[in-house]
């Protein structure tokens, strides 16, 4: 309880470099920067442009690329497993470049906390994203998005549960994501497995990086990269940029120790 109580009330402390002027500058310089290479013909790798902002890892970074290329015409975000909407891929989108969207996590104490923080900020007058509490199964995703308000085409979908996160991006329609961010198991390694849908599993994300650009392909997405570890899968619809934006193997994201090393033998 005092912990939660610290993070609820002094959360700021940690975080409140993250969306200063010159952070918010600097990215929407990064942004332009990108656009102008494309127009060029001179992109970067992916893989070098990671950086963390509010992310776990450098997920932020590398959505800013990808959504500098599709540019941000749909400013809208779902996060399921959200967490306190803090640490979170779609925080960053939030709070430094004005999207909107919809947090969703089973745990009430984090909700809690993360309407108390985004009450206030990066201001007090900024528009607020929604939060849910509730248990997300593959039978009522679609009802709790869509009982929020949210329909149709939207710009991100990040889904990161610790569990059956393969059965709920394959159950998810009353969406259709621009790009979604999803986490699978690394000790699969390059084995193509699923695991069966269990709603009290809560030790594993139910899937190999091969059964999800599966997955993705048959939904109508291909995977254009990862995060440096490979554990956090990104895939961009076939209808946006696909000749820019181009797919990638699985194998290529999976190099790194982190990921090798959690391969089951």
């Amino acid at each position: 309880m005092i912990k939660n109580l610290l993070k609820k009330y002094f959360y700021i402390l940690r975080v409140w470099d993250k969306f200063t002027p010159s952070t918010q500058i600097s990215q929407v310089q990064l942004y332009h920067y990108y656009r102008d290479c494309m127009r060029n013909g001179n992109l970067p790798n992916f893989n070098d442009t990671g950086l963390k902002v509010f992310s776990h890892f450098e997920e932020d970074g590398k959505l800013l690329y990808i959504f500098s290329l599709l540019g941000m015409t749909n400013k809208t975000f779902v996060d399921i497993g959200s967490n306190d909407g803090v640490n979170s891929n779609c925080a960053n989108l939030a709070i430094n470049f004005g999207w909107r969207g919809l947090f969703i996590d089973a745990d009430k104490k984090v909700i809690e906390r993360g309407i108390h923080f985004y009450k206030r900020y990066p201001d007090p007058w900024n528009y607020k994203p929604k939060f849910i509490c509730s248990k997300v199964t593959k039978d009522n995703i679609n009802n709790i998005i869509e009982n929020a308000g949210y329909k149709g085409e939207v710009g991100l979908v990040s889904i990161d549960l610790d569990s059956f996160d393969y059965w709920i991006w394959n159950a998810l329609e009353v969406i259709k994501p621009m790009v979604v961010i999803i986490e699978i198991d690394l000790k699969f390694g390059l084995e193509d497995i699923v695991l069966a849908y269990d709603e009290k599993s809560i030790s594993n994300n139910g899937a190999s990086a091969h059964a999800m650009a599966k997955l993705g392909k048959k939904k109508g997405y291909r995977h254009v990269g990862s995060n440096q570890y490979g554990h956090n899968m990104i895939f961009v619809h076939n209808d946006y940029l696909s000749d820019t934006l181009k797919e990638i193997a699985v194998e290529d994201t999976l190099k790194h120790p982190y990921a090798t090393e959690k391969f089951s033998r």
